[in-house]
């Protein structure tokens, strides 16, 4: 038996609503990022889907004879989802205001190709089949193994359909709380857009726990830089220039790799290898591993870490911890950051963002950006959405003035390093 129209409309009510203004408490977080997530980045779809329905029971009953709190419930959703939709175009002013901030009002002046118009709009053709991440000027070559141990050492690798040389490389690192996750599914809409512009995208896999337990994830990471350092050039890309990203506990391990390079502990049988980064663009990343900034949120995760991740007691093993967060291994030698968080994320709440942004700050002498975004939950960006597009170009314009300050600096041309129209 179908549910009646106002069961379906009671239940989108209370999915928007929750992406709205998310479910307070820490244990709403995951229920409330469930509930939020595709609603926020699917909200044109489901208004779409709500004003269909609507229009069918109308159709069916009669005006008369429509189901009064049927029709209240879709109108209250229907209002709902506009903000959603309204809410997620202020991404691009919020990207915007960032690199503004961190790169100076005449930043976009000084890049290659300066966005057009056309770049800074909404790819509404690209957002009607949000799951269908395609792109026929882009070629992947899938599962290359980057070191023994089966796949959860392959990597895949995005490049120009037409060949090219010498092109920055962005390393992707997938999330999943450490436990779950494969590099197919996370950074798509990114890499497919920078390997478009003339980048070469590494997207990698790396040993999951409970199998597994720290730091065999970050060493697997590095030794995934290893081999781009090695062999990115059979591909078309630049091994002294690679800059990092990745979500959630991906946001974690591309944060801790700009900020641990060629750390002996975390390179065992490799340590001749340079595993620098250039740049590092986390998005709602864990920061405060080691909960040493006293946060509710952070305390409770370090004792799941503990039992799933870490497999040592906390307290005890406190300095294991503190080697594994960003918010404790900022030097001066951190690379230019750009650090992208949501503002209505439940899973790791924005103020960890925020204080990690305030730490870099104070001790960085590169470009630290920080664009909160609004009305974003944690996983925004894992498909084609309006929030997610704005985000993705957003990144690309802080890499490509970034990649353009790096060769500025090292005295490269950088007309000779412009990527394939």
């Amino acid at each position: 038996m179908h549910p009646s129209f106002r069961t379906r409309r009671a239940v989108q009510l209370g999915f928007t609503a929750n992406a709205v203004r998310p479910l307070p408490g820490s244990r709403a977080a995951v229920p409330a990022f469930f509930a939020g997530w595709l609603t926020a980045e699917l909200a044109p779809h489901l208004l779409a889907l709500t004003a269909a329905d609507t229009a069918a029971h109308i159709a069916k009953r009669g005006l008369r004879r429509a189901d009064r709190p049927g029709l209240a419930m879709a109108g209250l959703s229907a209002a709902g989802l506009t903000s959603l939709i309204v809410s997620a175009q202020r991404a691009k002013g919020a990207v915007e205001d960032a690199l503004v901030e961190a790169l100076g009002p005449a930043y976009q002046q000084e890049l290659d190709r300066p966005p057009s118009a056309k770049d800074l709009a909404t790819p509404w053709g690209q957002l009607v089949l949000p799951f269908r991440m395609r792109n026929k000027e882009v070629r992947r070559d899938r599962d290359i193994a980057y070191a023994p141990g089966g796949r959860r050492f392959l990597l895949d690798v995005y490049r120009p359909r037409e060949p090219v040389a010498g092109r920055p490389v962005l390393l992707q690192v997938h999330g999943g709380a450490w436990t779950v996750g494969n590099k197919d599914k996370q950074g798509i809409p990114l890499m497919l857009h920078m390997a478009q512009r003339g980048w070469v995208c590494v997207a990698i896999n790396y040993p999951l726990s409970p199998s597994a337990h720290w730091p065999d994830h970050i060493v697997a990471a590095k030794r995934a830089l290893a081999w781009i350092r090695q062999h990115i050039t059979e591909y078309g890309g630049d091994p002294d220039y690679v800059v990092t990203t990745g979500g959630s506990a991906g946001g974690h391990l591309a944060a801790l790799l700009a900020l641990t390079p060629n750390d002996p502990r975390l390179q065992p049988g490799f340590t001749d290898i340079d595993t620098s980064v250039q740049a590092c663009v986390p998005h709602y990343g864990v920061y405060d591993f080691a909960a040493t900034s006293g946060s509710r949120a952070s305390t409770s995760r370090r004792y799941l870490l503990a039992r799933f991740v870490v497999g040592k007691d906390p307290d005890e093993f406190l300095d294991e911890y503190v080697a594994a967060s960003p918010l404790d291994r900022i030097t001066d030698k951190a690379p230019p950051f750009f650090v992208i968080h949501g503002e209505h994320d439940t899973l790791v709440p924005v103020r960890e963002a925020r204080e990690f942004v305030r730490r870099l700050r104070e001790v960085s002498p590169n470009t630290v950006a920080y664009a909160e975004i609004p009305g974003a939950q944690h996983a925004f960006d894992l498909f084609p959405s309006i929030r997610s597009a704005h985000v993705v170009r957003g990144v690309e314009r802080f890499l490509e003035w970034t990649y353009l300050r790096y060769l500025a600096n090292s005295g490269a041309d950088p007309a000779a390093a412009r990527p394939p129209r």
